[in-house]
């Protein structure tokens, strides 16, 4: 049998309460999931079809820490979302049965790389640069769970202030509906996140800030911005 050249230790999230770890082959992230921050970002909060991007897995942060300002922006967000970790196989499924593909639940924050993220867009381009980079998605412990989060308030505070404040409830998308229709496209499973939007009041965050970010019913995640390294 074949060996790999180097042993990689594959990515993994603590889940709360236990001594076990949820490993991690991928991370999907909704676009514009909460009708305020779709105006705030300019776009019109109709419900068409939710439309996603990727990160690597390595870009998680798991239970939050410390973290360098990225390299290549001036112009760093805060993006807190609740995040739904998967069970087992689904594929083209109806909600119903993608709500039966749930494992649990987290804190998350999309770091993004704002200008970098509106310069790809104003040339048509990926938004890989602003999106995908090294400690862009941090992540609470899983609480474990099989029913789908509707509803509960979610909030961050940068320095302990208010930044950014909502519903679960506000999604555009509810996570059953998010699981089917990324279904249609990807085989989804275990070791699957996806990050699930994020309510308005998105901004800027500097070296020496420190996040809090809360959803009630699965926990707290707290971040510290240090300076580039």
């Amino acid at each position: 049998m074949a060996a790999y050249v180097f042993d990689l230790p594959l990515p993994a999230v603590p889940v709360a309460g236990e001594a076990t770890l949820y490993p991690v082959r991928r991370i999907f992230c909704v676009g514009r999931n909460y009708a305020g921050h779709a105006r705030e970002m300019g776009s019109d909060p109709t419900r068409e079809p939710p439309f996603y991007f990727t990160k690597p897995a390595d870009a998680l942060v798991a239970g939050g820490g410390t973290i360098p300002y990225p390299p290549g922006t001036t112009n760093l967000h805060h993006e807190v979302e609740l995040v739904v970790a998967l069970s087992k196989p689904v594929f083209r499924a109806t909600a119903a049965e993608a709500a039966g593909a749930v494992f649990g639940h987290a804190v998350g924050l999309d770091l993004t790389r704002r200008d970098l993220q509106n310069q790809a867009k104003d040339k048509g381009r990926p938004w890989c640069l602003g999106k995908a980079f090294e400690f862009s998605a941090p992540i609470s412990p899983i609480r474990r769970g099989s029913a789908p989060i509707l509803a509960g308030e979610i909030v961050l505070t940068v320095n302990g202030e208010v930044r950014q404040h909502g519903d679960i409830a506000d999604m555009i998308w509810p996570i059953p509906d998010v699981i089917a229709h990324l279904s249609q496209y990807y085989h989804l499973g275990l070791g699957d996140l996806i990050f699930t939007g994020t309510p308005e009041g998105v901004g800027p965050i500097i070296a020496g800030d420190t996040l809090v970010g809360r959803i009630a019913g699965v926990g707290e995640l707290s971040v510290a911005i240090t300076a580039a390294d």
